[in-house]
This record gives structure tokens, C-alpha cells and sequence, in this order.
């Protein structure tokens, strides 16, 4: 390299940053707005919904092939991180929209992924994951709901607990066991519609955050699909779950580092604002401090993230462990920092008139979903030590 030459070494390409103001200009004018009245009413922000799918950013993982934006797995992470900036609940449409459909992009057959994959797309069905049963949470593979063969069909029956978006998606990935003397290896993944016979839905949970995305259980009795509706071979479901989970554990990280975004810029604006004995609360040194530590533990967070995207979508070898990591570190960093966000603000900062109580309480769950951070730490562990022992 020549005397005086530079060339960037390390940022985001310059497509990837029109992304983000492209995503921040939307969410701005027609994502934010809503946030607080679908905390508050605990309703699908059918608004928000609206907004991403004219932006083309409700699936944008999903590839050109199929109607989709086709971005890449670093791009969707910039999607859902501007979004959850805004409003974590609205954050869950791409979110979960990739959550649903990755098991079929990993494993679908050609068939199966223009037939479900090209209405996600246009904006016309949502898609959910359902993997968590009243019995199966961690031990996933302790799932109870049976799939039968009966000729050219399937016929399911079971339930499926903490299913995101459900009753508003179209479309559902669900697992079910298919033959019981295999335990993971018994697994298949199947796509069931919502309007199939014997498809219901339980009542809203009352949950502490994210309540703009509405979590139902989801009963199957006697449902009975075509067998062409099998994601991949049978017995190959829990593998393609867990998969899955590798590739979107880093939109939760996406998810959290928005969140945590969100959080910052309003206790910054409130503490350049705020006036105590005399002078901006943000002069005084105990603050730029909690400052510091916030903005520190965020980039951190955000770098691992991006990290663990770009590894998402070359598929590399190591992608459970960055998977795993990002997510663990960036949901326990957004707890903090909302937590801190709070505190920034006093007593106002525990009131509703403040955005930053909904968004520590949106926090914490990415510290449970798609894996509880105790198994996330699990999951590192065995990958760090999957050479040695």
C-alpha cells in the first residue's frame, strides 16, 4: 500500500447503510408512532405492518426468486434492528417472517418454497415457527405432538405454546414427531395453514413486553395435511430447527441491539434537557459515565451481531457459536442499558409518559426466546470445548 493511500478497511458497504436510513426514515414517520398504543391496547400494529410491506421490508430475507427483496442475512439484520429501534413489537414481522420461513429455504423442497415463500413476500400471508410445546421448552426434543401417516396425508394432532404472531400469520412451521422410538431423530417439519381443518388458537398471553405481537397457543386436532407439505425428509425436522435457530438467533441479536439503540437516544436527549442543581444532568460526571458504559456495551453488542450475520450468510462452520454469542450478548447488554435508561430518567423514566419502561420490559425477552441465555451458554461450551473433550 502506497505512502498516503486509504481505502476502508472495516464498515458497513454503502448499500448496507441506505438500508438503514431507508428502515429509519419508515419507522420514523409511520412504525414509532403506533408503538405506544400497541404496548398499551396489547393489538397487532396492523399500521406498522403496512408501512414495512410497501417498504419491502415485513420478509426481506426472502430471495428475488420467490418476489423478495433478497437481502442479505446482514441487511435483514439492519431491518430488524431499525425497526425494534422504533417499536419492538413490529420488529417481530420480519423477525418472525424469517423464523418461519428458514426451516423451508434450509430444507424445502422447490416446490414448497414458491408455493409458501411467493405470498410472504408480496405481503400477503405471515409465517410463524412452531417448535415450544406446554412440555417442551429448552428439551425441545421432549416434543409430544404426533404427525400420522394416512396414505397421501398427514394428520397432526397436539399443542404448540409461545407461538409468535399466531392467528394473525397465514402459515405455520410446525414439528411434530413421526416416529416416537427416535426421540430427535423422529422429528419432521411440516407447513400447516391456518385454515386447515382443526387448526385453532388460544387466547392472547398477558406478557410483560413485546405485546403488539400477539403469543397464542396453537391446538392441532386432527389436522389433516397433504404429505407434500413435509419440509424436507422425514426424521430431518429437529436438525432443520436447530439450524434455524442458528441463522435467527442473530435477528433476536438484531432485535435487542434496536432496542438498546432506542433506549440510548431518548436518555441522551432527556439528560442533555434535564436540569438539576443548576446545569444539564448530563454534566455531571456520574452520568456521562453510565453514558459511557451504554454506548460501549452497545457497540460491542452490535459488532458481534454483525459479525454473527455475516457468518449467517456464508454459512460458515462456526455460525452456532457466533449465533449463540450474539445473542446471549446482546439481549443481556439491551437489559442493561434499558435498565440504565430508566434510571437516566428518574421518576419519570418508571412512568408510561416515557418510552423507556416499555422498551426495558421488551427487553427481556430476548433473553428467553429462541433459547434462554442459560442455553446459549451451553451452547458456547460445547462448541469451545467440542475439540478438546
Amino acid at each position: 500500500m502506497a505512502a498516503g493511500e486509504s481505502f476502508d478497511v472495516y464498515r458497513l458497504p454503502d448499500e448496507h447503510q441506505a438500508i438503514r436510513e431507508a428502515v429509519r426514515e419508515v419507522c420514523a414517520a409511520k412504525v414509532a408512532p403506533h408503538a405506544a398504543e400497541a404496548d398499551e391496547t396489547g393489538e397487532f400494529p396492523k399500521a406498522s405492518y403496512d408501512a414495512l410491506r410497501a417498504a419491502d421490508f415485513h420478509a426481506p430475507h426472502i430471495p428475488e426468486e420467490f418476489g423478495g427483496a433478497g437481502a442479505d442475512a446482514l441487511a435483514t439484520a439492519i431491518v430488524i434492528e431499525e425497526v425494534a429501534r422504533a417499536c419492538a413489537s413490529s420488529s417481530l414481522i420480519p423477525a418472525v417472517n424469517k423464523l418461519g420461513t428458514m426451516p423451508l429455504l434450509l430444507a424445502g423442497s422447490a416446490e414448497i418454497k414458491s408455493r409458501y415463500l411467493t405470498p410472504v413476500a408480496a405481503g400477503d400471508a405471515m409465517f410463524s415457527y412452531c417448535l415450544s410445546e406446554p412440555e417442551a421448552g429448552s428439551d425441545a426434543a421432549s416434543m409430544t405432538t404426533r404427525a400420522v401417516r394416512d396414505g397421501d396425508h398427514w394428520v397432526l394432532n397436539g399443542v404448540k405454546r409461545w407461538i409468535t404472531n399466531a392467528g394473525v400469520s397465514e402459515f405455520y412451521t410446525v414439528f411434530a414427531v413421526t416416529d416416537p422410538s427416535a426421540r430427535s431423530r423422529g422429528i419432521s417439519a411440516f407447513v400447516v395453514e391456518k385454515s386447515d381443518s382443526g387448526v385453532s388458537f388460544g387466547a392472547p398471553e398477558k406478557k410483560l413486553g413485546i405485546k403488539g405481537s400477539p403469543t397464542r397457543e396453537v391446538y392441532l386436532d386432527n389436522v389433516r395435511i397433504p404429505a407434500d407439505r413435509m419440509i424436507g425428509a422425514e426424521g430431518t425436522g429437529f436438525a432443520t430447527a436447530m439450524k434455524t435457530l442458528d441463522h435467527t438467533r442473530v435477528t433476536i441479536a438484531a432485535q435487542a441491539v434496536g432496542i438498546a439503540q432506542g433506549a440510548l437516544d431518548y436518555a441522551k436527549g432527556y439528560v442533555a434537557e434535564r436540569r438539576q442543581f443548576g446545569k444539564a444532568v448530563a454534566e455531571f460526571q456520574g452520568i456521562q459515565f453510565m453514558l459511557a458504559d451504554m454506548g460501549m456495551k452497545l457497540e460491542a453488542a452490535r459488532q458481534l451481531t454483525y459479525a454473527a450475520a455475516g457468518k449467517s450468510e456464508r454459512g460458515d462452520a462456526d455460525l452456532t457459536y457466533f449465533g449463540a454469542a450474539a445473542k446471549c450478548f446482546a439481549s443481556d447488554a439491551a437489559m442493561e442499558i434499558t435498565t440504565d435508561a430508566v434510571q437516566l430518567l428518574g421518576g419519570y423514566g418508571y412512568t408510561r409518559d416515557y418510552p423507556v419502561e416499555r422498551m426495558m420490559r421488551d427487553a427481556k425477552i430476548t433473553q428467553i426466546y429462541e433459547g434462554t441465555n442459560q442455553v446459549q451458554r451451553i451452547v458456547m461450551a460445547r462448541q469451545l470445548l467440542a475439540d478438546v473433550v
